[in-house]
């Protein structure tokens, strides 16, 4: 412990104004903060705790600018380390204080400081102590203060201030240190800075909108860069990205070097599914600040988003290279890597985190989950476990981890018990409890009555071992090649999919497995199916890709609807797709915002025409301005029934009934007074509409079958366009009642590519990025499931599909393939093949090219 210095008899002489009950308090102080912190000031603690502790970056990145008002007492344009003006005003010993006061006094380096040169002196001893973190202290000699003067501004807001620093966590200094500032308000309403500490103590309390107010009423007072990022700050935290965007734009005008603020311009880009502008913004605040780390992050997170994986990996390995201790960019390239499909690397990450921050969720979970995936379910169940255990306190809300992590161990124990079980003798959607399924799926709350759970990990049965690529024979070798190649043929080149190569190697495993048992089927060969030898069935088909994408990710659970509760079913399932929230744009989905407002404004012009004849012309009108949906919600208002927001409900034409027609998606869309709105797509899965489809896709899989096997006795050109078609029409209608709960789109295609190769044809185009121009329909997104879904027809559907899909004869090379479903027969054996590494592909040559 370091000596208290005692000021020397002749030093207190000279200051007369310093009464003795204050003497004794500065001493009291001293030896109280060097009885605490004999290293480390109290305010460098605060300072370590605000940028390290849980309210996070927010804290580190505006003290790293040094102008945040409520740790300092006047304007500053510090740099930390280079200007005095930046140190801290505190002392060790009373020495120290009174002669740091006495300058404080001196420059009136505080605020409200008044003409009296003993009262500006006893203020900056109240102002240092706060300085040194003795709030208690200050507060008592504010108080005393204030009992000579009661309305001595500066007394009362500096009270205001020490009640704020001593926590906003105490309600009871939130409230004081509201009154405090409030008084000064009404005291002295011109000074903006007052505005602005109320700001602060008012938005972590969740009073936003009074903060806003506050900072408003601060920029008409006295504009300036600051200010104006505060103010976008909140915005931000409101998801008002493009008023967030105007405010950081107005900063910046005012003051250019400033990388947090072009970091957030960037941020409210991100959020609005502008990707470019948003790396851009990113870049930019690299420029200003080489080494700024969240900078590098969320570079790499937006490259995340676009698909760009090389770029993405580069940007987060740069801001580690910053800080290898960095949580959340370990937490954020772990999770990318993870649906890169490279889980052994991804591992490495969410290790290092936990590492460094044992209680994150988020890293504990993903740890869990990337065992499991790989096969190795005790240390998988022994991390989800540890997130079953953090509870959330009273009040608190539950983290998204912590609602999914019991699902997520119950089907890691049943997936446990099944790794040696053949394939063909068991059932998932029979074998897990409904309402497991439906809580599940529904992503609730695990709180399901009468749950039995499933039995613990079995000692005999042992986690999956790796594979090594060499110890399969070179014809096995080979099936995995193709595999990783037509998986890759799947891959959406959209912003918001990042290539998966465990999902291609799946799904290029699916495609070959099915074209093989189509291939049985058309030959009249039975197969094996859920302890069953008969006949292949449509769902059989589709089952085949289920089994795959469900291994390739246990964490989404693939599930049939129509095999949920009864209960759940006759409510209806909904798949739900928000395009826009608020202001959250879904990037995915980007391309087909103009198709579907296409489709929007002929309905309006329909719904009108037969309800509103005298105003249709004046609605016509209006539409012809409609340019991007946010511009329809004017329209809502010519009609009461429509004002507050409007559905329009799609159809889709039958080929077995002709005239007939099925309930579609729905199209919603509602705004508020503010212009945000909400427009999304859903199908509500009932069980008379899943009855309607499955009528049409029984029809359309009689007629294949038939089709298919004359195909094989007569390969003429007329029947292979003919299967072709029915091929892609069946599951037009699998797109359109979006059957599972989870990956309907890629298990259709590798449906699709597996039943054609089966008809000796196989796709040799990708699925495009962009949009083109056939006579069918202006558009060609990349999504093949929208694109189902926004066709007029299986017809219309089938051309725009055959335009990319370049079809031509299979390779022969195919037939020597070995039998994917003997060669895989159990989970284990998936897993293993899923797990090995992929690496020497590239070294071989492909018979498919």
């Amino acid at each position: 412990m370091r000596a208290v210095k005692m000021a020397p008899a002749g030093g207190l002489a000279r200051r007369p104004w310093v009464p003795l009950a204050l003497l004794a308090l500065l001493a009291r102080a001293a030896f109280a903060l060097t009885e605490r912190y004999p290293a480390l000031s109290l305010f460098q603690q605060e300072r370590h705790r605000q940028r390290h502790g849980p309210a996070g970056e927010w804290a580190e990145q505006y003290s790293a600018e040094c102008d945040s008002s409520f740790l300092h007492f006047h304007e500053s344009d510090c740099d930390i380390g280079g200007s005095s003006s930046c140190e801290s005003i505190l002392s060790l010993n009373t020495e120290k204080i009174l002669s740091q006061a006495k300058l404080l006094a001196e420059q009136k380096r505080f605020p409200f400081a008044t003409d009296n040169d003993n009262t500006n002196e006893e203020l900056a001893i109240a102002y240092v102590l706060i300085g040194n973190g003795l709030y208690d202290e200050a507060i008592r000699h504010f108080s005393t203060m204030l009992q000579e003067e009661p309305e001595l501004v500066s007394a009362i807001y500096g009270r205001g201030i020490a009640y704020g620093k001593k926590g906003l966590h105490d309600m009871k200094n939130a409230e004081l240190a509201l009154f405090e500032l409030s008084r000064v308000i009404s005291l002295e309403p011109d000074h903006p800075e007052v505005f602005e500490q109320r700001a602060e103590i008012l938005s972590p309390l969740g009073r936003i909108s009074e903060a806003l107010s506050d900072l408003t009423k601060a920029i008409q007072l006295q504009p300036s860069a600051r200010l104006y990022r505060h103010r976008g700050t909140l915005y931000f935290i409101s998801e008002d990205y493009a008023t967030a965007h105007e405010d950081f734009q107005r900063s910046l005008e005012l003051n250019k070097n400033q990388p947090i603020a072009m970091l957030y311009k960037g941020l409210t880009f991100f959020h609005r599914g502008l990707l470019k502008e948003a790396i851009e913004s990113f870049k930019e605040a690299l420029k200003q600040k080489a080494d700024f780390i969240d900078a590098y992050k969320s570079l790499g997170q937006a490259y995340r988003e676009l698909g760009n994986f090389d770029a993405a990996t580069e940007s987060f390995q740069k801001a580690l290279l910053l800080n290898q201790n960095h949580v959340q960019t370990l937490q954020l390239k772990g999770m990318m890597l993870y649906h890169h499909g490279s889980l052994d690397e991804a591992l490495k990450n969410f290790k290092r985190c936990l590492q460094l921050e044992p209680y994150n969720e988020v890293c504990q979970y993903m740890k869990g989950l990337s065992h499991v995936a790989m096969g190795q379910f005790y240390e998988g169940i022994k991390a989800q476990t540890k997130v079953m255990l953090n509870d959330p306190l009273p009040g608190q809300k539950a983290s998204p981890e912590y609602l999914k992590v019991k699902y997520l161990r119950e089907y890691s124990r049943y997936l446990h018990a099944h790794l040696d079980t053949p394939l063909t003798e068991y059932n998932t959607d029979t074998d897990l409890p409904g309402n497991f399924k439906d809580h599940w799926a529904k992503n609730l709350p695990f709180l399901i009555e009468n749950y039995e759970e499933q039995p613990g990990l079995q000692p005999h049965i042992k986690d999956v071992l790796f594979q090594n690529f060499e110890s399969y024979k070179p014809d096995v070798q080979e099936l995995i090649c193709v595999a990783d190649h037509l998986g890759s043929m799947m891959q959406y080149e959209t912003p918001g999919f990042l290539p998966n190569k465990r999902i291609h190697r799946a799904m290029g495993l699916a495609t070959l497995e099915v074209m093989q048992a189509v291939q049985r089927t058309w030959a009249n060969s039975k197969v094996r199916m859920n302890g069953k030898t008969r006949l292949m069935q449509w769902r059989d088909m589709f089952d085949i890709a289920v089994k795959w994408r469900r291994i390739a990710d246990p964490d989404q659970p693939v599930l049939w609807l129509d095999q949920m509760p009864a209960r759940s079913l006759s409510r209806g399932f909904n798949n739900h797709i928000n395009l826009i929230r608020g202001q959250v744009i879904n990037m995915r989905y980007l391309e087909y915002f103009e198709k579907i407002l296409h489709f929007i404004k002929d309905r309006i012009l329909v719904y009108h025409g037969a309800n509103n004849p005298k105003g249709l012309l004046e609605v016509r009108e209006a539409l012809e301005k409609v340019h991007k949906v946010e511009d329809l919600l004017p329209i809502m208002k010519f009609n009461s029934k429509t004002r507050d927001g409007f559905t329009v409900n799609t159809k889709v034409p039958s080929l077995k009934d002709q005239g007939k027609e099925y309930d579609g998606f729905t199209i919603t869309i509602t705004g508020d007074k503010v212009g945000n709105i909400l427009f999304s797509v859903e199908t509500q899965t009932t069980e008379e509409r899943t009855q309607l489809y499955h009528a049409e896709i029984d029809a359309l899989y009689k007629d294949l079958t038939a089709k298919g096997k004359i195909l094989i006795l007569s390969a003429e050109l007329g029947e292979v366009d003919a299967v072709c078609n029915l091929i892609l029409s069946l599951v037009y209608y699998f797109y359109n009642l979006m059957p599972l709960s989870r990956g309907s789109s890629v298990i259709a295609y590798s449906v699709i590519m597996g039943a054609l190769m089966a008809s000796g044809k196989e796709v040799s185009g990708k699925i495009p990025k962009g949009k083109a121009s056939i006579k069918i329909s202006k558009y060609i997104s990349s999504l093949v499931d929208f694109e189902a879904m926004t066709a007029p027809g299986s017809e219309a559907f089938t051309k725009i599909a055959r335009s990319w899909m370049n079809l031509k004869s299979i390779s022969p090379s195919y037939k020597s393939l070995p039998s994917v479903s003997e060669t895989f027969p159990t989970l284990r054996t998936m897993i293993e093949v899923l797990n090995t590494d992929s690496s020497h592909c590239l070294k071989k040559t492909i018979v498919v090219v």
